[in-house]
C-alpha cells in the first residue's frame, strides 16, 4: 500500500485525493493546504486524512512513500525538491517548473535519489491520444505534414503562468509524444487584456525535425471551450475532439493526389481530381478518466518500476519549448530556437 501526501486542496487538488484515497493499491496519509475551509472539507469527506496547513510535516513523515503536488506553478520546484531530498516519489502537476534550469535540477534529484518522477501531462494518459500514438508509430497517415490544435475556453484565469504555459503546456506534452521528437525553432505571439505580462491568447508555431509543423491556439479568454486537433498526412487527415467523449477520433480517407498530366485547371470538376475523397473512419475509443489512468501508472511506476509516460526528462522538454516561446512572445514573433 502506497502512501501517499497531495500538497494542494484547491480546483484540481480534490480529484487527486479522491484518486489516490479509494484506490487499492494507496491511501492518502496527509492533505495540505494553507486555506483552513479546504482542509475542513477534506476533514468531512475523509475523516482519516490527516491535514496540514504546512508541507514540512508531511513531506517529513517517514511513513508517507510518495508526494502529489496541485500547487501554483511557480511552487513546484521548491516543493519537488524538498519533497525528493526526502526520499519521496513525486507526482507534479504540469509545469514541472517555471524554467528549465529548475526542472533540469528536479530531474538530476530524482535520477541520484533512484525515485519516481512523473508530471501531470494528464493527456498523455486519454485513451484516444494513445489511439493517435499507435495511428502514426504504424504509418497509417503517411508522412505527417502539420498538426493543429485549439485549446479555448472562458477561464480559469491564471494569476502566476500566462495561458501559453497553462493550456498549450498540455498540447506541447502530445506533439512531443506523438512525433517522438522535440521541437527545434518557435514563432509566437500573445496578448495580455486581463493581467498585464500575462498572455490571455497565444498563438505558438513549432518546427519539428522533418520539417513538421505544430500549431497551436491556447487561450482562457475565449466564448467556446474548444480541444480540437487536426493532423494531416500524406496519405490520411485525423481529427481528435476532446469535447466527444463517445466518438474522439475521425480518420479522413483524403490526400492530394499529383497530377502531372494536367498542370493546368480552371474548372470545378478538374480541381476536384486532384483531391482524393474517401471514407471517413470512427474507431471505438474506450471511455475512461485520463487523470484515473495517470495515478495508476504513477502506482505501476513505483511499484512495478514501469517506465514513465511524461516523466521528467519529457516534462522537462516541453519547459524548454515554453521558454522559447515566451522568449519570442517578447520579441515580437522573432523565431526563437527551443535550447536543449
Amino acid at each position: 500500500m502506497i502512501r501517499v501526501a497531495v500538497i494542494g486542496a484547491g480546483q484540481w487538488g480534490p480529484n487527486l485525493i479522491r484518486n489516490f484515497a479509494t484506490g487499492e493499491r494507496s491511501r492518502v496519509a496527509w492533505v495540505v493546504d494553507r486555506d483552513p475551509a479546504r482542509l475542513e472539507q477534506v476533514r468531512q469527506r475523509f475523516p482519516d486524512i490527516q491535514v496540514s496547513g504546512e508541507a514540512d510535516q508531511a513531506i517529513g513523515d517517514s511513513a508517507v512513500d510518495a508526494v502529489v503536488i496541485a500547487t501554483p506553478s511557480s511552487t513546484h520546484h521548491a516543493l519537488g525538491r524538498a519533497a525528493l531530498s526526502a526520499g519521496k516519489h513525486v507526482l507534479v502537476e504540469k509545469p514541472i517548473a517555471t524554467t528549465s534550469a529548475h526542472a533540469e535540477e528536479l530531474c538530476a534529484l530524482a535520477e541520484q535519489k533512484q525515485r519516481v518522477l512523473v508530471v501531470g501531462h494528464v493527456f498523455l494518459h486519454n485513451a484516444a491520444v494513445q489511439r493517435v500514438k499507435a495511428y502514426l508509430a504504424d504509418g497509417y497517415l503517411g508522412r505527417v505534414h502539420y498538426i493543429s490544435m485549439t485549446r479555448t475556453n472562458l477561464g480559469p484565469i491564471r494569476g502566476d503562468v500566462d495561458a501559453a504555459w497553462d493550456l498549450a503546456a498540455h498540447d506541447l506534452s502530445v506533439a512531443n509524444h506523438w512525433l517522438s521528437a522535440e521541437p527545434l525553432v518557435v514563432n509566437a505571439v500573445g496578448g495580455a487584456w486581463i493581467n498585464p505580462g500575462l498572455a490571455d491568447a497565444t498563438f505558438l508555431t513549432f518546427r519539428y525535425p522533418n520539417d513538421v509543423l505544430v500549431h497551436i491556439h491556447a487561450s482562457w479568454l475565449n466564448p467556446r471551450k474548444d480541444r480540437l486537433v487536426s493532423v494531416i498526412g500524406d496519405r490520411r487527415m485525423l481529427t481528435f475532439d476532446d469535447m466527444q467523449s463517445l466518438e474522439p477520433v475521425r480518420i479522413y480517407d483524403k490526400h492530394v493526389t499529383e497530377q502531372k498530366s494536367q498542370p493546368y485547371t480552371d474548372t470545378y470538376a478538374a480541381f476536384r481530381s486532384q483531391v482524393r475523397e474517401g471514407d471517413i473512419l470512427i474507431p471505438r475509443v474506450p471511455v475512461g478518466e485520463p487523470l484515473r489512468a495517470e495515478c495508476e501508472h504513477f502506482l505501476d511506476c513505483i511499484i512495478k518500476g514501469t517506465p514513465p509516460i511524461g516523466g521528467g526528462r519529457a516534462a522537462a522538454a516541453v519547459v524548454r519549448a515554453l521558454e522559447a516561446a515566451s522568449r519570442s512572445m517578447k520579441n515580437g514573433g522573432r523565431e526563437e530556437a527551443v535550447s536543449r
